[in-house]
């Protein structure tokens, strides 16, 4: 299970709360966050690959059901293409397979924000890319954010500068078009119809560019839908991979 950008593997506690009862889950901190080194980079998704093939080698496993959420996708993606005999199949939650120029100033955007922004101020930011209206809308979720970005300020392992500029790089150079067609793994993409962050143009690309892939799409949905369809999503993924 590889988490997206800022993120530690921790963020996916929900999700593995329902799929340990059919897998083993495998949570791991990408290089640049987390318990993980934080090097100076740039990195790039071929190495953020190459890392957790070395994760699953030094654990003696031969291959796994990969599940990459945003930049985790991309990892995933290289994955399957660079160590294809360690995927068993993949689920690719809002992938993209190469960046345009609105995509790059996002990430560039981000790295600046956190340079000049409190830990609170850069939570409300990256909220503001993931969530959907109905997300801000509802009264629940909304104090969740709330609690999110105060928590933030007391964070005692926030992720460094360093190791976000090494992983925005990553995601603005991971470029694959031509190369999802040497994927054979069954392949699972999901996404949702209102991402601001990774638009649904990018996920439709990755889905048609490998072939026999399966596709949903959740309606009225922002970058972070598996949250905002929590039950659902859940439950279509662990069937998915029950049968994959």
């Amino acid at each position: 299970m590889i988490m997206g950008i800022t993120a530690p593997g921790s963020v996916w506690e929900k999700h593995v709360a329902v799929w340990e009862k059919d897998f083993q889950c495998i949570l791991l901190d990408n290089r640049g966050v987390g318990g993980s080194d934080k090097p100076m980079g740039p990195y790039s998704t071929g190495m953020l690959a190459d890392d957790c093939a070395s994760l699953l080698d030094e654990l003696g496993i031969s291959s796994a059901r990969v599940v990459g959420v945003s930049m985790g996708s991309t990892i995933a993606q290289q994955m399957a293409i660079r160590h294809p005999h360690k995927v068993k199949s993949m689920v690719l939650m809002c992938p993209w397979a190469r960046c345009d120029n609105k995509a790059k100033a996002i990430f560039e955007l981000m790295v600046d924000c956190k340079a000049r922004f409190r830990p609170e101020e850069f939570s409300r930011f990256i909220q503001q890319l993931i969530f959907s209206k109905a997300s801000w809308d509802d009264p629940e979720v909304y104090e969740g954010m709330l609690s999110d970005r105060k928590n933030a300020a007391f964070d005692t392992n926030p992720q460094p500068l360093i190791g976000l500029e090494g992983q925005a790089a990553a995601c603005i150079d991971h470029a694959v078009l031509e190369q999802p067609s040497l994927i054979s793994h069954p392949t699972l993409v999901v996404g949702g119809d209102e991402d601001e962050f990774t638009p649904i143009w990018m996920t439709n690309e990755v889905a048609s560019a490998i072939p026999g892939s399966e596709l949903h799409i959740y309606p009225k949905s922002g970058h972070a839908f598996h949250w905002e369809n929590l039950e659902h999503f859940n439950k279509l993924v662990k069937d998915w991979l029950v049968k994959n």
